[in-house]
């Protein structure tokens, strides 16, 4: 990856197994280990991202205790 204002540079460590892996697929797929490893970082922040949506979504569900639900029933003619 060529030097750009847009990025900035960090130090990581991998075990060499991993760091191994990542140079084969850089090589083979013809591209650097630090653009796969953002992608990596991108693609796992984005299941994040949507799993705090969902998260969030629910969270605006109204909550109701099983004494309410029961007593709704009933009171809708349900039971």
């Amino acid at each position: 990856m060529k030097k750009n204002p847009r990025y900035t540079r960090a130090t990581v460590y991998f075990v060499p197994d991993i760091h191994k892996a990542l140079r084969l697929r850089a090589a083979e797929s013809g591209v650097s280990v630090s653009e796969l490893v953002n992608e990596a970082l991108k693609e796992s922040l984005s299941e994040d991202a949507a799993d705090l949506d969902a998260f969030l979504l629910q969270q605006d569900q109204m909550n109701v205790s099983f004494e309410q639900f029961i007593c709704d029933l009933r009171r809708r003619g349900r039971l």
